[in-house]
């Protein structure tokens, strides 16, 4: 393949792709007349001209990224962080958060008009909360850099082969974002930093006796005492709970304290949800009250209704449904998830609370729960979607479905299915800034007979 020209060249951008990026057109100096090649640039904003050096080409889109704006929107603002165009953490910084959220929407009725065939009647508006400082689970990259004689801990460049040189992350709980550094000084002054590929964390409420965030050092052969002990020291003064991962998801074990308890509250539920420090939970802590808040508000559960809430991790969604309705049954593909699910319902006493572990990406015609009656349907499933769910539950037995989503594509898809196949009216559907600065699109939709 012939080496890319890195010459800078000028371009108008247009449009916007789902991910952030810029589109311009590149005329082809062969074929004057035509309206040239699509060109994804990093780093810039619909409405503006721009300088941009080539970074890769398709047979069908080039891709680039800005090195000058010649002229900027009006929507351009100046990121917050420092290492903004060189972390791939976020990619929406230069746009004002009011935009954003404007940008997600249209990706979303876009999805639903081009993949699915469908508009809402009724366009919801925007869930949005504070979009700095809210990130509570994430993973960080580690790698020594014999260069430049330090590690480095943080998210991914925009050449996923780097890892970003970071000092603190603007996004990320600021108990976790603020300590990047010190981190990366933990790991360098460690005799197996070469060892340690990632560092995952995740964070739950601080509570008076234990620490409520929890880091998980992934290492590739065995800790010396003087590590252990580092990462002890580390915990204590930071009251982080140390957590280590020597192989597969079955060996995390506590390092610091022993019996390191997590969980974090849903306040308007009454609720607490005890979770593991590789758990899946709801990435933005403010966001997810409100959007649980929404999820019922659009299925309008009624104390008698018996609800099916599918995905259903560790009771996100389940918990706070129980305290509205006679009986709701969890389903949830990891097994783990449902035994932690199980104990939540236990732990804040809620006897009405089912919870069942099921591959929902299989035949389920043999489950007990497919043979029980239900009154409404909720369901949060991962970017796959749930195409292959819906198609087998008995759907006339639902009055309302409200689809959480974290994949507008996948969602399109499966009210294309719901609408056109199944008779269904998709009633609403809008977007949820669950995270801010970033190209994904949270959404929900409510679909009624």
């Amino acid at each position: 393949m012939a080496r890319i020209d890195q010459t800078p060249f000028e371009i108008a951008i247009s449009d916007f792709t789902h991910d952030g990026r810029g589109v311009g057109r590149r005329p082809d100096p062969k074929a004057p007349d035509s309206a040239g090649k699509a060109v994804f640039v990093t780093g810039a904003l619909p409405g503006e001209r721009v300088m941009a050096k080539q970074t890769s080409r398709s047979r069908s889109f080039d891709e680039a990224i800005a090195v000058q704006v010649l002229q900027a929107s009006p929507d351009r603002v100046d990121p917050r962080c420092a290492h903004f165009g060189v972390c791939g953490g976020c990619a929406l910084q230069h746009l004002a958060e009011d935009k954003q959220i404007l940008a997600k929407q249209r990706v979303l009725m876009e999805n639903f008009e081009r993949i699915g065939h469908v508009m809402p009647e009724r366009v919801l508006p925007a869930l949005t909360d504070s979009a700095w400082g809210y990130r509570r689970k994430g993973r960080f990259s580690v790698r020594r850099v014999e260069k430049k004689d330090k590690t480095l801990v943080g998210f991914r460049e925009n050449d996923p082969r780097f890892v970003a040189d970071i000092s603190r992350c603007e996004t990320v709980i600021p108990a976790i974002g603020d300590k990047v550094e010190a981190l990366a000084v933990l790991i360098d002054g460690m005799d197996g930093r070469r060892e340690i590929p990632q560092v995952e964390f995740i964070g739950g409420d601080r509570m008076s006796d234990h620490s409520g965030i929890a880091l998980t050092f992934r290492h590739l052969a065995p800790l010396s005492d003087g590590d252990r002990e580092k990462l002890i020291a580390f915990g204590r003064e930071h009251e982080f709970a140390i957590f280590l991962q020597p192989g597969g998801l079955d060996t995390v074990h506590p390092l610091w304290p022993a019996d390191p308890q997590l969980q974090f509250s849903l306040p308007d539920w009454d609720l607490q949800l005890k979770f593991r420090p590789l758990d899946f939970i709801q990435v933005n802590a403010s966001l997810n009250g409100r959007m649980i808040q929404h999820a019922l508000d659009l299925l309008e559960p009624q104390p008698e209704d018996r609800v099916l809430d599918l995905f259903a991790g560790l009771g996100n969604f389940t918990l706070p449904l129980a305290r509205r309705v006679r009986e709701v049954v969890g389903v949830e593909g990891e097994a783990g998830l449902v035994r932690r699910a199980r104990e939540n319902a236990e732990h804040n006493g809620l006897g009405n609370a089912q919870f069942y572990a099921a591959d929902l990406s299989k035949d389920l015609r043999s489950e007990p729960w497919m043979r029980e009656g239900f009154d409404r349907l909720l369901l949060d499933p991962p970017r796959s979607g749930a195409d292959f769910v819906l198609t087998q539950l008995p759907l006339k037995q639902f009055k309302r479905i409200v689809y959480v989503s974290c994949h507008p594509a996948s969602l399109a898809r499966d009210a294309g299915y719901l609408v056109r196949e199944k008779g269904w009216k998709l009633r609403a559907a809008g977007v949820m800034d669950m995270f801010p600065h970033t190209g994904h699109v949270e959404s929900i939709a409510m679909f009624e007979r």
